[in-house]
Formats: C-alpha cells, sequence, structure tokens
C-alpha cells in the first residue's frame, strides 16, 4: 500500500503537469466561458455548458459554442435584452438528452434571474453559511431557486442535479470549482469570491472514481453523493484549503491527459 504522503507527492505532481492554461483549456468545456472576459458571461456559459457536460468532450464544446451563435455572440445582453419570439431560433438547439423546452427553461430562468441580480454566485449564497464544511446546501437551495418559477418543466430537472436525489452533482460541482477555484495557473476563473474553494467538493465521475479507487482513496461502491463527500474528505487531508485542485490529477488520469 501506497503511503499517504507519497499519494500526495503523487497527485501534486499530477496536478502541477495537469493545470496548466495552455495544454487544458483548448481540449476542456472550460475554453467556452474563456471566450469572455465579463463576468456574467463567463457565469452564464460556464454554467450552460457544464451542464451540458456528459459524452464526448468535442461535442460539449461544439454545443456551449452553437449557443453563443445563437445568442449573438453576447449571453448576457441576449438574456436581458431578448424577446420571447427570440427564443425560436433555438428550436433546432439538442444536446444528447437536452431539448427545446430544457432551452426554454434555462433562458427564461436566467432572463427573471439576471433582471434582479448581478451575479449568479447569488443563487448560491443564500444558502451556504461561512461555517459550512462545504458547498451542499448550496446547490440543495440553488436547485429549489433554479426550478421554483411556475412554469418549471419536470423533464428539465434532470438536467441539474442535487443532493436530495443521492446524485453526486458532478456538473455543479465542476461549474463550482470553475467559479470559485483561485490560483496562478489561469484555468479556473476564481472570480467568485465569498464561496471559499475549501468548501468547494469534487466533481465526482466515473473517471474520478475509478482512478480514485485504484489509489485507495475511495471505497464507497455507489458513484453518489456520500462517495462525493468521502473522497473530499480524503482530499481535504492533502491540501485542507484547496481540496479540489486534486480534480486536475484524478479527471486528468482517468481521461489519459
Amino acid at each position: 500500500m501506497i503511503e499517504a504522503s507519497d499519494i500526495k507527492a503523487f497527485l501534486d505532481e499530477k496536478v502541477d503537469l495537469i493545470n496548466r492554461a495552455d495544454s487544458y483549456i483548448p481540449h476542456d468545456p472550460i475554453s467556452v466561458p474563456h471566450r469572455f472576459t465579463r463576468l456574467q458571461d463567463i457565469e452564464l456559459m460556464g454554467f450552460w455548458v457544464a451542464m451540458l457536460a456528459w459524452g464526448n468532450r468535442k461535442s460539449i464544446i461544439r454545443s456551449g459554442n452553437k449557443l453563443i451563435t445563437l445568442m449573438d455572440g453576447a449571453p448576457y445582453d441576449f438574456i436581458i435584452n431578448h424577446q420571447e419570439r427570440d427564443r425560436l431560433r433555438f428550436n433546432d438547439f439538442k444536446h444528447r438528452t437536452f431539448q427545446y423546452i430544457d432551452t426554454l427553461y434555462f433562458l427564461e430562468f436566467f432572463q427573471w434571474f439576471y433582471r434582479n441580480n448581478s451575479s449568479l454566485e447569488e443563487a448560491f449564497l443564500p444558502f451556504i453559511k461561512e461555517t459550512d464544511l462545504h458547498v451542499g446546501n448550496g446547490l440543495v437551495g440553488f436547485h429549489r431557486l433554479f426550478f421554483s418559477l411556475p412554469n418549471a418543466p419536470e423533464r428539465t430537472r434532470k438536467h441539474i442535479a442535487t443532493p436530495e436525489r443521492k446524485s453526486a452533482c458532478k456538473r455543479l460541482n465542476m461549474f463550482l470549482r470553475w467559479m470559485v477555484r483561485r490560483d496562478d495557473r489561469g484555468v479556473d476563473f476564481g472570480l467568485w469570491q465569498k464561496i471559499k474553494p475549501s468548501q468547494l467538493l469534487i466533481p465526482l465521475d466515473v473517471h474520478v472514481d475509478r482512478v480514485s479507487k485504484s489509489l485507495g482513496l475511495l471505497h464507497r461502491k455507489q458513484t453518489d453523493w456520500k462517495a462525493v463527500l468521502e473522497l473530499t474528505a480524503t482530499l481535504r487531508q492533502f491540501d485542507e484549503v484547496d481540496p479540489v485542485k486534486y480534480d486536475y490529477a484524478l479527471f486528468g488520469m482517468g481521461v489519459g491527459l
């Protein structure tokens, strides 16, 4: 069995190797929000492309860029100012099981939210206390808020996970990593200042699950919410301030980066 200190050194080395803007960004869905500099554009496209992030990474990036084109290259301006008739142009936009009805609700929620708030961080903050160990309550509260509009389609709920359904919430945790994590590497944006990096949870998918188990970092059989908490607690022993930096190592090894 590898000693914990050896695993930490091994993972730190992998993080350093993989967490590099020039080699990581072009091939990852995070490249889509990296097309922008305005906070709201980054949030909008970061969130949307993260919610589409299952399957082939090239197809995810392609779908994200198509959304940008449909919003005239200016997502925030489009969201704030578009009329209901402008939503017809999205009729042919699909990504796997994400359909037109889901797109319509995303557009409706974003317009309602951004006409009343300046940052998507404010959709999570009311549900997270500074003393909370992790963002779990924020994910639950965000899900309830997102589907609080009167005509929220039941089918669209499957596209945004919640710990209340015991989901690993991989895509939401990935989006929060993008927005909250801060370092000097230029991959994660680190634009949100009120949620702490130490509160982030590992984006757990089949790749991270497999590598974590092979290294003895995760023992739970199911890839679910409890597994996320278990793995993050283990990674927090290696770096309590920035535990999800190890997503680079675990995901990267899982997909052969």
